[in-house]
């Protein structure tokens, strides 16, 4: 994606309000997806605008203080990665306020920070419920998309996730689940020993249930 300098927050905003859908938005809050400053567009649509607008770290910052939903998922999508602080990542994850904006900066831009695997684990044992679901959510995109990794980088997540598997708010054990599945899922090594951390799954009931192992792995 390469750096186009012809836009500026105010025609990305007025773009994107262009593309707002009433509809979409109270479809996604039946998902659970904040209402809130959301115009409704599609994820396939904020790429192909964030395509068309190219990497621009600064513009990305001036996306993310709108605070508008939709524009704090572009910003993710444009920033410039080795741009990104330790700083921006804290400031960005204490903002999260609804799922889909967490998933999507961290698919999109925090797993190519070089301190990606310090912040998973770091923010696995904080207080606020989507900052500890990124961390969580980071293992579980990391296991899929960082091919070149050692499994010990993984093996150093299950701790965290046993730790914190207690947690009862929805998507924190939902992104705890999906940590286990994906790293599980990474190949048979990993799998052995998730498999062998029975007292996982045994604070995980819930999970245990509707996840048989032949499924989770």
């Amino acid at each position: 994606m390469k750096e186009n300098k012809d836009y500026s927050v105010g025609s990305i905003i007025k773009k994107l309000k262009s593309l707002s859908n009433s509809k979409a938005v109270e479809g996604m809050a039946r998902y659970g997806i904040n209402p809130e400053k959301n115009l409704g567009i599609s994820i396939p649509q904020l790429r192909k605008t964030a395509k068309e607008i190219g990497r621009n770290h600064k513009l990305a910052l001036n996306l993310w203080e709108t605070g508008i939903h939709d524009a704090r998922i572009m910003a993710g999508m444009i920033d410039e990665p080795c741009k990104v602080s330790e700083k921006q990542m804290e400031e960005w994850a204490g903002d999260f306020d609804s799922w889909d904006v967490c998933e999507q900066v961290c698919m999109n831009l925090f797993k190519r920070s070089p301190i990606v695997y310090k912040k998973a684990i770091e923010w696995s044992g904080r207080s606020e419920e989507f900052v500890k679901r990124a961390g969580f959510a980071l293992m579980a995109i990391l296991a899929v998309s960082d091919k070149k990794a050692a499994d010990e980088e993984f093996i150093k997540f299950f701790p965290y996730i046993k730790k914190e598997s207690t947690d009862s708010r929805n998507y924190v054990k939902k992104a705890v689940n999906w940590a286990l599945r994906q790293i599980g899922k990474r190949n048979l090594n990993l799998n052995k020993i998730a498999e062998a951390q029975q007292s996982i799954y045994s604070l995980l009931p819930e999970v245990v249930k509707r996840y048989p192992y032949s499924f989770i792995f």
